[in-house]
């Protein structure tokens, strides 16, 4: 466990705050041009909502050379918003921006919220809510519907639920949903959601923790702090936010080194929480508060050739580490679908009139559509259980295997890539709704193959406890 790094400035400002009912934290980095409308969106929120409770709402930014901490404490004051909203609240809203200090020398997302976490504890908040510095969907609402599971109904870890475009979220779809889903039988849609509430038990329980990783630092926070809740019994649900409109990422050539951190955390929590998840079958439902709403997220474009280019690039240069991390019949099977995923992407290239790598087209020509570049390599499949089966291996190698974490999860990569690139040729003539009963099938295969998993994990452990007392 980290020992607590909070400065002195820090430390200052905790003693001239005193205490807290409820918290809104905002971890950012160069995020001047979106966070003044999630400090305005908090501030209504928590006036509206919540006026009779003493609130505080914390910036923990990574020292943005923009101005965002600025923008964050010179946002229209409460004044502006009670104006708005005919409410007067009781005590007044403090809003405070600080520069977090890196965790044994490691800065990122879960860093800035080590620093919420251990203010909110020392504030003795029931509540923080955390929502990202990039949204633009964000509504006074969500700091009720994030905050009240919590305050109102006793629950300790709010996971969003999100209307995302079919293309979004490829790491929750393809990796931390099903896994999560088949591992633990909480069916928590989006166990890396940016946007959550905690409640201040589960924060106290959270820096108790001594598995506190440098991907947990960074990316790997939101499956951390997911896996932890579940697996320490804490009440979890799930609350409708609606659409989630920020900063889109295209998952070819954004989501690298997010991913490596992400499964990189998911593996190694696997690893050590194998008593609590080898005896679960099946899934449930998790409770899912606020109403359900129709809207249309925001429009995404892919570059599919780029995903298929890579996964066919990734076994020309490591198909002798895929062969120690995948079981046999799996790895003839990836390397065989790299093959097609090449053959097609450089032919659809070609037809296209792009560059294979840069997806770029050739004399001022348009870059294709998702879908067009779909069409173009629309023979290539991902089987689901072929999906499950890699993962599975992976998560057993990861464990019990010879290769080091984070040459593996490297490694694991462009097979991602291969799988996301088949998901998006799916999908790409599918419904938001049927799009999101592809991933509910590829989930039900994970919880079908999870005796798959059982068998390898349990052979591959009694192998090691063979093995131990000769070393």
């Amino acid at each position: 466990m980290p020992s607590s790094a909070l400065t002195p400035e820090i430390k200052d400002e905790i003693a001239r705050l005193g205490s807290a009912d409820i918290m809104v934290g905002i971890p950012s980095f160069r995020n001047a041009a979106t966070i003044g409308h999630v400090v305005r969106a908090a501030q209504a929120g928590l006036v509206q909502y919540f006026p009779d409770l003493r609130p505080v709402l914390v910036n923990a930014d990574a020292g943005s050379p923009d101005g965002t901490g600025r923008i964050v404490v010179e946002t229209e004051p409460p004044g502006y918003i009670e104006q708005i909203l005919l409410v007067h609240p009781t005590n007044r809203l403090d809003r405070v921006s600080l520069t977090y200090p890196a965790v044994d020398g490691v800065s990122g997302k879960g860093a800035a919220l080590r620093t919420l976490f251990e203010m909110a504890a020392a504030l003795q908040v029931e509540a923080l809510v955390v929502v990202d510095s990039d949204l633009r969907s964000i509504v006074p609402e969500w700091i009720e519907l994030l905050a009240g599971p919590i305050l109102k109904g006793g629950y300790d870890f709010v996971a969003p639920l999100y209307a995302r475009h079919k293309y979004d979220g490829t790491i929750t779809n393809t990796v931390t949903y099903p896994v999560t889903r088949a591992l633990y039988g909480h069916r928590i849609r989006q166990p890396i959601g940016g946007d959550f509430g905690v409640s201040g038990d589960l924060i106290r329980h959270y820096l108790a923790q001594e598995d506190w990783t440098p991907d947990v630092s960074r990316f790997g926070i939101d499956i951390w702090m997911t896996t932890t809740a579940l697996t320490g019994g804490f009440a979890v649900c799930q609350t409708r936010l609606g659409a989630k409109i920020h900063d889109p990422k295209d998952p070819g050539s954004d989501l690298g080194p997010m991913f490596r951190q992400v499964v990189g955390t998911l593996l190694s929590m696997a690893r050590d929480n194998a008593e609590r998840w080898l005896p679960i079958t099946g899934s449930h439902d998790v409770p899912a508060y606020g109403f359900e709403r129709v809207v249309d997220p925001a429009p995404l474009e892919v570059n599919t050739l780029r995903l298929l280019s890579q996964f066919h690039e990734g076994s020309l240069t490591l198909a002798d580490t895929w062969q120690r991390i995948i079981a046999p019949d799996n790895w003839e099977q990836v390397l065989g679908l790299a093959a097609e995923a090449g053959t097609l992407a450089e032919a659809a290239a070609h037809r296209l009139g792009l560059g294979r790598e840069s997806g770029e087209g050739t004399a001022g020509r348009p870059m294709p559509t998702t879908d067009e570049l779909s069409d173009a390599v629309a023979a290539f499949h991902f089987p689901d259980d072929l999906w499950a089966r890699v993962v599975y291996d992976v998560l057993v190698s990861a464990s019990f295997g010879e290769t080091e974490m984070e040459r593996l999860v490297a490694a694991f990569v462009p097979i991602y890539f291969g799988r996301v690139g088949s998901l998006v040729i799916e999908d790409r003539h599918l419904s938001e709704e049927q799009a999101e009963e592809h991933v509910e099938r590829q989930a039900r295969e994970f919880e079908l193959r999870k005796p798959y998993l059982v068998e390898r994990w349990r052979e591959a452990a009694a192998a090691a406890r063979a093995v131990e007392p000769q070393r």
